[in-house]
């Protein structure tokens, strides 16, 4: 073969190559967390592996900050004419994205027996069916789980290996646990996040005690309920009562680091922490179902992949292999090591990494058992508006701003008045 063969057949295959690559279906993704760190690394990693077995599409995640920014700006992009095509949101943004005309039902992509197996393979716990569709598919889900210091536990007297399964022994616990220095508390006996997203608190206990928020239809809430009000005031009671929890409102994003620096021997949060406390803490700890009163009970938490509309039938199609790709055991499996997310599907339980992972860190289990127990997170239409209301009624318990029924009686009557046109 001469030299000026090899040289026009190489110049043929790079021309060939570089249409190819010109010519693939271009997609942009929104994800909710902030630029850089692990879990970025680990979606540009999934993306990358992605794309070289697909070299015809091209993933962009976009970076776009917590769940409510993120349904903020891709709502916004949608009306602007600009939506991404595939979205990561939470799970209680479907009947707002579904009212706002942006995103498509996935399971109309997926009408085959294929389909149908793929999306009956996910955990019943993470589909949310609205008209008989269903619109996200389940991705980075999680539950709220209890997690305790078990050296802080033998400190204290306790067996480092039994956690408080009721809310009379979180009290008995807490209050073994608090350590003082005089007047300066070194460590809280539990610490229960009540801000900025105090509803998803305030709804895991409600839970506990045989509670619900809402209708299972996006129409309605119930947050005064009694079951719900006495929820409300033991959490309130933890600090200003039993004095075995921070005074005022506690902060979600800075309670894990109080965990791992050792400032509170428990804490409720997501099981999306479990790789960051496995990382970080210096001290061994375990994970259980959160405290009962009447029976177990958590809501579900995180967000579904959304395929929005005023996409082209190209790009729709990309992005359905995509998402099907994503949320395959495999992925769903590397997704939930990589990060302590509940993987969505039994299969993905069953692969080879998920049984290596769980044989040395059980306290993942924790999750996947409390699925029996849960029930869907808050979500209604006008939702962030809903949600927002429980916040400011949460946050006005436990500072004293409220009486926990007075609060609750307040954001049930506004509430029934931002969906009262749905109803």
């Amino acid at each position: 073969m001469s030299i000026s063969f090899r040289l026009t057949a190489a110049v043929l295959l790079l021309s060939a190559t570089s249409a190819f690559a010109a010519d693939a279906v271009k997609l942009q993704m929104y994800y909710p967390i902030a630029v850089g760190g692990k879990v970025s690394k680990t979606v540009e990693g999934l993306v990358a592996d992605f794309e070289k077995q697909h070299p015809d599409i091209s993933i962009q995640p976009v970076y776009t900050g917590d769940y409510a920014t993120t349904v903020t700006k891709a709502l916004t992009a949608f009306r602007g004419g600009n939506a991404p095509q595939i979205a990561v949101i939470g799970d209680i943004e479907a009947y707002s994205l579904i009212d706002a005309g942006a995103i498509l039902p996935i399971s109309d992509f997926a009408s085959d027996q294929a389909g149908k197996q793929w999306i009956d393979g996910f955990y019943p716990a993470f589909l949310r069916k609205i008209d008989g569709k269903v619109w996200g598919i389940p991705f980075q889900r999680s539950t709220l789980v209890m997690y305790w210091n078990k050296q802080a536990f033998e400190k204290a007297g306790l067996n480092g290996d039994t956690p408080p399964a009721s809310w009379q022994q979180v009290v008995d616990f807490g209050q073994k646990l608090v350590v003082r220095d005089g007047n300066q508390v070194k460590q809280w006996g539990i610490e229960i996040p009540s801000t900025p997203n105090g509803y998803w608190m305030f709804q895991g206990m409600a839970a506990t005690n045989g509670g619900r928020v809402d209708n299972g239809k996006g129409t309605a809430v119930s947050f005064n309920t009694p079951a719900n009000v006495e929820a409300l005031q033991w959490m309130t009671d933890l600090g200003q009562k039993y004095n075995l929890s921070p005074q005022g409102a506690i902060n979600w994003s800075t309670t894990p680091q109080d965990f791992i620096d050792g400032k509170t021997a428990m804490m409720v949060t997501t099981t999306g922490n479990l790789a960051t406390v496995r990382e970080n803490a210096k001290f061994p700890f375990g994970v259980a179902m959160l405290p009962e009163k009447t029976g177990r009970g958590s809501p579900t938490g995180g967000g579904n992949l959304y395929l929005f509309k005023n996409t082209t039938p190209e790009q729709q199609k990309a992005a359905v292999t995509f998402i099907q790709w994503l949320s395959a055991p495999e992925q769903a499996a590397r997704w939930s090591i990589a990060t302590g997310y509940v993987a969505s599907s039994p299969a993905a339980w069953d692969t080879v990494a998920m049984k290596e992972y769980v044989a040395k860190v059980p306290q993942a289990l924790v999750a996947r058992e409390q699925l029996k127990y849960s029930q869907p997170e808050l979500s209604t239409y006008n939702s962030v508006q809903i949600q927002e209301l429980l916040n400011h009624a949460v946050e006005a318990a436990v500072t004293k701003g409220k009486t926990p029924e007075d609060a609750l009686e307040g954001a049930q009557k506004q509430a029934d008045r931002l969906l009262k046109r749905y109803q």
